[in-house]
């Protein structure tokens, strides 16, 4: 029969027609096969067809850390899909997926920023130009299923995995994800993309404690208002393809199988109709874990009831015993049609049964030398970058000066990445000590360590149960990524004229005070001291921020809080750089740094970023995307809290403040400073009352008032006055990035659909409410420079799943 005349290979038919139309041809056993996940373990595939004889729906792709190369990784993916392609009876190619954060992980891919680097940006535009890359890579390896963006909604510090989030507000995330799906997903043309999964659905870091996949307590309408919006932005403006839950349970359910969530909340309500993916074991944890299921077909029932698409990495609650019960009529066959139909057309609007192979060594290579990966690369890790304090002594000269660089972090290439990059996941491989949920890497990896002159057997760090991190992975950094220069090395090549000496001082953990007195003599003898901070970003037990790596405190270790105090009775110009996963909180630090730089995770090319900012090649403009609190005591603390909470509680009180701290953040959210200055001026309303349908008009000029380039990020901030519901003190309604050289004067435009003003009343119903609005224009959410009031004449009632976001802004010279 002539392949056209079957509409499933027939690619002129639509995706959904060809699912429905291979849906009712399938068997049972090949259904159930679509709905799984296979996780290769080490060379051998024969396991797959053992566990697997009907094929499967998706493949992890882990196992590219373990591969020398991208050639070595086209052979795996290829031999994998032959296998499953010949294992169905339709030869239905399967979903390879990969964790895109920070960049495709495979060897040789480009690594970008961490999460939260990338949330300092505050530039939508390059987060799509950096999605765009990573689809290319990714799709060119054979992996058309991106793991990202990470959508939470990120307000505590303790808890290990905020550096993968864009920060603590929706409309930033918001702005910023759907970027990223739309570049992922190459503006709906899936043919040419990948599709984007968004993580992890719903509320994941605001669990109790700080704890990794403890119970998430959120009422509903802060549930839907804060952490559901960055969601419905990527699935409302980008049609995002694909979600995974959170491992946590939220009012007594696990997400992983609450029909209230995943099909009543996210289909129903938010208008999601793609796969939904469950996050690693998380369906298995509602038998093991969270005890809700007396057995693991009892919870993978529960979770293909509630509308859990497909069980990662691999079979174990959408077993056997769960396919009898299907045969034997106890569960409807619709159920599992519902999740087959979805996943087959994600396939079909991919192409991937016309192309279920990688591309061939011609077209990747291409794709993989293109300058502009290096290009953009270097410039997010650039515009990732925060200036959090400086009294004027950056920037650096390019004089002959002694400068005196000391800590860990300045001589380890490794300390550029964070988590869920490719060179954690390499890291991960020489079994460090795996602390990534439902992955045991020890069954993934067959790389000996000895094969970097490596003892497997590692010890604390003194004062710390962080492990030692191995002298061979300085080694495997060097050989993933050769072109890649520690901090220590840059500054060498960006200041020839000085003398750089090195001490290593200090650990990233634990209290060992050994190396001080080697380092103070070497800071002694200079003029500049650059000290680099902070902990270690990745999984594993080397690491001290992460997936499942929690912490009670959100300052330095002590081994370096020690040092500076130390380091302060010499009275040296001292520039402190910031390495991690969640922000410098250091009294030492704010008390006798000169200057400071959050450089969070700036990837492959942030030894070149953090050097340019250093001497003046590079005006810094990043922001940062969360309150950073005192210490822990303050968590959960966040700029946009309710009128009369926080440190706007504004009770009858002697005491406005703690007994032993300030109410206030460290740092405000929005904060960061630039080598120039910048003034607002003339804030303009278009009128002063407005329909609820019209389009609110704000202008306000932005002039660059110094004598160097910058780029100021003009946020626009938005507080209803009186509300029916108790509301926020302000919230973010848009922002842009704004270049300016020297007494350079731009128009900035904001427009507003007043469906963004929009909250859920006391009847759970989005509304649009009269009465007074406040804006307020300025350079972080403390600093307002400009100020204006307008009003709503009248309510209006709203689907809010179509309601905006964030505000569209124009830049006019």
């Amino acid at each position: 029969m002539n392949e056209t005349n079957i509409k499933y290979l027939n690619p002129a038919h639509s995706a959904a027609e060809r699912a429905n139309d291979l849906l009712q041809r399938m068997s049972l056993e090949e259904k159930m096969g679509q709905i799984v996940g296979y996780l290769p373990l080490k060379d051998s595939i024969e396991q797959l067809e053992k566990d697997n004889p009907q094929g499967v729906g998706e493949v992890s792709m882990l196992f590219a850390g373990m591969l020398g190369d991208k050639e070595a990784v086209v052979e795996k993916v290829t031999r994998i899909q032959k296998k499953i392609m010949e294992l169905s009876e339709h030869h239905i190619p399967a979903l390879f997926h990969i964790e895109t954060l920070t960049g495709a992980l495979v060897p040789e891919a480009t690594s970008f920023p961490s999460g939260i680097g990338i949330g300092s940006t505050w530039n939508p535009g390059l987060h799509k130009e950096m999605a765009e890359i990573v689809s290319k890579q990714a799709r060119a390896v054979g992996a058309m299923h991106a793991f990202a963006p990470v959508l939470d909604i990120s307000r505590d510090s303790r808890f290990g995995r905020q550096g993968e989030t864009y920060g603590e507000d929706p409309t930033l995330a918001s702005a910023m994800g759907t970027s990223f799906v739309s570049g992922l997903q190459k503006d709906g043309e899936l043919k040419e993309g990948v599709i984007a999964c968004a993580k992890h659905f719903l509320g994941y870091q605001a669990a109790q404690g700080g704890i990794h996949a403890a119970s998430t307590p959120i009422p509903p309408r802060l549930l839907r208002e804060i952490y559901a919006k960055p969601f419905q932005a990527a699935i409302t403006n980008a049609k995002m393809k694909s979600i995974m839950n959170t491992y946590s349970s939220i009012d007594g359910e696990a997400v992983a199988g609450s029909s209230k969530l995943l099909t009543g909340l996210l289909r129903e309500e938010m208008g999601f109709n793609g796969v939904t993916v469950s996050d690693y074991t998380s369906i298995l944890e509602q038998h093991t874990r969270l005890k809700l299921c007396e057995s693991k077909t009892e919870a993978g029932e529960r979770s293909l009831r509630a509308g859990m698409d497909v069980e990662l990495p691999s079979k174990d609650c959408y077993n056997d015993e769960l396919m009898m019960r299907i045969k034997d009529g106890n569960i409807e066959v619709e159920v599992l049609d519902r999740a087959v139909r979805n996943i087959l057309i994600a396939k079909f609007e991919l192409g991937l049964f016309e192309n279920p192979f990688p591309m061939s060594k011609e077209e990747i290579e291409p794709i993989f030398t293109d300058r502009k990966n290096e290009q953009i690369g270097l410039e997010t890790a650039r515009q990732s970058l925060i200036l959090l304090k400086n009294n004027g002594v950056l920037p650096l000269k390019r004089i002959k000066q002694k400068i005196a660089v000391i800590g860990h972090h300045a001589s380890s290439t490794r300390s550029l990445f964070g988590g869920y990059s490719f060179a954690t996941l390499a890291e991960n491989m020489l079994g460090i000590g795996n602390t990534m949920a439902g992955v045991d890497f020890e069954k993934i990896s067959n790389l000996s360590i000895d094969e970097f002159g490596a003892d497997k057997d590692n010890y604390t760090y003194p004062g710390s149960q962080v492990k030692v991190e191995f002298a061979a992975v300085e080694g495997q950094m060097k050989r993933y990524y050769p072109g890649a220069t520690t901090l220590l090395e840059q500054i060498r090549l960006a200041c020839p004229q000085a003398e750089v000496t090195y001490s290593y001082g200090y650990a990233y953990a634990g209290n060992d005070t050994s190396k001080h007195k080697e380092a103070l003599a070497v800071a002694a003898e200079a003029d500049i001291v650059i000290l680099t901070l902070g902990g270690k970003h990745g999984w594993g037990t080397s690491c001290t921020t992460g997936e499942g790596v929690d912490s009670t405190s959100i300052h330095l270790p002590e081994c370096q809080e020690s040092f500076i105090k130390k380091l302060a009775d010499l009275n040296k110009s001292i520039v402190a750089i910031h390495f991690d996963g969640k922000p410098i909180s250091s009294d030492m630090a704010d008390q006798h740094m000169d200057a400071i730089i959050e450089a969070w995770n700036p990837g492959q090319y942030g030894a070149v970023a953090i050097t340019d900012v250093l001497f003046g090649d590079y005006n810094p403009a990043g922001r940062l995307p969360v309150s950073v609190a005192y210490n822990a005591g303050q968590i959960p603390i966040f700029y946009n809290h309710d009128n009369g909470s926080s440190y706007h509680v504004g009770t009858m009180s002697a005491l406005k403040s703690y007994v032993d701290c300030p109410y206030e953040p460290r740092y405000y959210f929005g904060h960061g400073l630039s080598y120039t200055s910048f003034k607002y001026s003339d804030l303009r309303i278009s009128k002063a009352v407005y329909e609820p349908n019209e389009n609110l008009e704000v202008e306000v000029d932005i002039s660059n008032i110094g004598d160097v380039f910058g780029e100021e990020v003009v946020q626009l901030y938005i507080r209803d006055t009186y509300a029916s519901i108790v509301r926020p003190v302000k919230e973010l309604a848009g922002f842009v990035r704004v270049p300016l050289a020297p007494l350079e004067m731009k128009k900035i435009g904001f427009t507003i659909e007043m469906s963004q003003f929009a909250f859920l009343d006391a009847d759970m119903k989005w509304k649009v409410e009269s009465g007074e609005m406040e804006l307020m224009v300025g350079a972080s959410s403390h600093d307002i420079r400009a100020t204006g009031t307008f009003s709503i004449r009248s309510d209006l009632f709203i689907d809010g799943k179509v309601r905006a976001f964030y505000a569209d802004v124009e830049v006019k010279s």
